[in-house]
């Protein structure tokens, strides 16, 4: 994951694009980095860190345009080299581009452009996209339009140029992005990852990007443009785990779907039980939802170090482990003695919940009966949420029992993919064309390069 922002519309941009990175950090949190427009060129900043961490020493620069993001690594180490944007200064082109997404044959496409000349700087998947683009011809729409007919996978992007701001969904929408306006600015704009990052700069959510749109965004009018249509895969773990609960995605609630998640789980995976214990923050709403469902009282039997980053997007294993600990604490007076369902949303290792596991019992818990609100995890993602190689997948290869045995849990239920989606459907009716490669193996664009998976796996075996 990644997360991305684009203002266009006051002379304060960069510092409002900082300001909605900042609500968005939960997205990725290994680097940051920021474009604007001054003097006739694209000046970027970028540091490896948060976003606090580059703001303490921003300049105080106006720009009526900017771009941002958070980055989290899936293809590319986490360096410095590999911070977003990307920026094109040419005789002819002033580009700057940040991408939310995996390019699935971005492998091939590099080899292309180096054939004919180019120079790649980093290993990132984004920077073919600004190459492609910078080596087609026409208007900058047009080039756009040309560069993407080539690039498969996931890619949601905010693009600059010295008088526009541009938005492209892929057409499958895979990642989120929307689209809002400032409420006391006249003609100011943003596109953001969620709508959480709206709210941070006071702006008013108008719609979502589409997907396959190309939405272009100038002083004086917006238009539209359209890609190549493909069937809609929205990827689920958004709702499920990664968009922060108070935004608006894929046309719902994300706090709403994960109640409804916790109440479906319930009713396919009940448990006999004194308290529900959420997993903090990642299995709150769901844990609320369970406890209305199954009328088991609710309560706070773990309690999170917010100063401690999501442990699931550390870049090290080790770093994985040794969080686990620091970041969540129980609560002996609320579960000593007790029958505790716990809830989370996911398990990918289970080296995380087997932690937690120990802790409660070693609190004097009873039993724990752990619930997870997404079904499980199988196979990798191509497509920009980083799950593992399917050798690191605890479910790739053992069974619900063996997971229980190695968490060492009283008992263990997961929701199932009908389970799932019905939860989604029951908050909006319409909702529909979900991405659930990870759970089922049923990949929307399968990676057609194996160098890419290759490549995705090595990367992943050495953080």
């Amino acid at each position: 994951m990644c997360g991305i922002v684009g203002i266009l519309g006051s002379e304060d941009s960069p510092y409002y694009t900082l300001l909605a990175l900042h609500a968005i950090q939960h997205r990725g949190h290994e680097g940051v980095g920021i474009a604007w427009f001054e003097n006739g060129t694209i000046l970027p900043e970028r540091r490896v860190g948060l976003v606090s961490d580059l703001a303490k020493k921003f300049p105080k620069v106006k720009s009526h345009v900017a771009i941002g993001h958070v980055h989290y690594s899936t293809t590319g180490r986490s360096e410095a080299r590999n911070l977003q944007p990307f920026v094109i200064n040419g005789m002819n082109l002033k580009l700057a581009v940040c991408h939310n997404g995996n390019i699935v044959n971005f492998l091939s496409l590099r080899r292309m452009r180096e054939n004919e000349g180019s120079v790649f700087t980093t290993d990132s998947d984004t920077e073919v996209i600004p190459h492609l683009i910078a080596s087609s011809k026409g208007d900058i729409v047009a080039r756009i339009k040309t560069a993407l007919s080539m690039v498969k996978g996931a890619y949601s992007l905010v693009m600059m140029t010295q008088d526009s701001l541009i938005a492209v969904r892929d057409p499958w929408g895979f990642r989120p992005l929307v689209l809002g306006k400032f409420r006391n600015l006249k003609n100011a704009y943003i596109v953001a990852s969620e709508t959480c990052a709206l709210d941070i700069v006071d702006s008013e959510f108008i719609r979502e990007i589409e997907p396959g749109e190309i939405l272009v965004i100038s002083r004086d009018k917006i238009y539209s443009e359209r890609l190549k249509p493909a069937d809609k895969r929205e990827c689920i773990f958004e709702l499920i785990y990664f968009s922060r609960p108070d935004s608006h995605i894929f046309g719902v609630d994300v706090w709403s779907v994960r109640i409804m998640l916790g109440r479906i789980l319930a009713q396919e995976q009940p448990a006999d039980a004194d308290i529900v214990v959420p997993v903090p923050d990642s299995g709150l709403f769901s844990s609320i939802g369970y406890s209305e469902e199954s009328k088991i009282p609710f309560a706070y039997g773990l309690v999170r170090n917010h100063y401690i980053g999501r442990t699931f997007i550390e870049p090290s294993a080790k770093e994985r482990i040794s969080e686990v600990s620091i970041k969540l604490n129980p609560i002996k007076g609320v579960v000593s003695g007790k029958r505790v369902v716990l809830v989370d949303d996911s398990i990918v290792r289970g080296t995380t919940s087997r932690k937690i596991v120990k802790m409660l019992k070693d609190a004097g818990a009873r039993e724990v009966h752990l619930r997870i609100s997404s079904p499980p995890i199988r196979y990798p993602c191509y497509y920009g949420i980083d799950t593992p190689s399917e050798g690191e997948l605890i479910a790739s290869s053992h069974s619900i029992e063996e997971i229980r045995n190695f968490i060492g849990c009283d008992s263990l239920g997961y929701i199932s993919v009908d389970g799932m989606l019905k939860a989604v459907k029951l908050v909006d009716s319409s909702a529909d064309g979900f991405c659930t490669a990870c759970f089922t193996g049923r990949y929307p664009v399968p990676p057609e390069d194996a160098e890419f998976i290759k490549q995705l796996r090595l990367f992943r075996d050495d953080i």
